[in-house]
């Protein structure tokens, strides 16, 4: 049996079908800094990134579609599986870590900017 994974890394998945660990990615989707894939009930897959989650009449994650112009809402009731899948372009770097890596960079004399890295991977 494989580990399942309750972090909100990339790579991990989680299906209502595991209501309390389906809970923990649906927590945890709005602060993810990248792109998740959403599979509905009809068996539609959205490559997005959530951005809001809007309760109301319908609880709803709100996102952006790749490929779509304008934000749509996605009803959590629709949603069967959350899959995080795109890279958190964040992970890791909190302004303390790149602090340190700037100043280790100077010391040693090698070239140190404050250009952002590529998101790219």
């Amino acid at each position: 049996m494989s580990e399942v994974n309750t972090e909100p890394t990339q790579g991990a998945v989680f299906r209502r079908d595991d209501a309390d660990h389906f809970e923990v990615g649906l927590s945890a989707v709005v602060d993810y800094r990248g792109d998740v894939t959403l599979i509905t009930e009809d068996g539609a897959s959205l490559e997005c990134f959530v951005f809001s989650r809007a309760s109301g009449s319908e609880d709803a994650l709100l996102c952006m579609v790749k490929n779509e112009e304008q934000p749509r809402a996605v009803a959590v009731s629709t949603i069967q599986e959350i899959q995080f899948s795109g890279k958190d372009t964040a992970e890791g770097k909190t302004f303390d870590r790149w602090i340190k890596r700037y100043i280790e960079k100077k010391l040693a004399g090698e070239k140190a900017s404050i250009e952002s890295e590529s998101l790219e991977d």
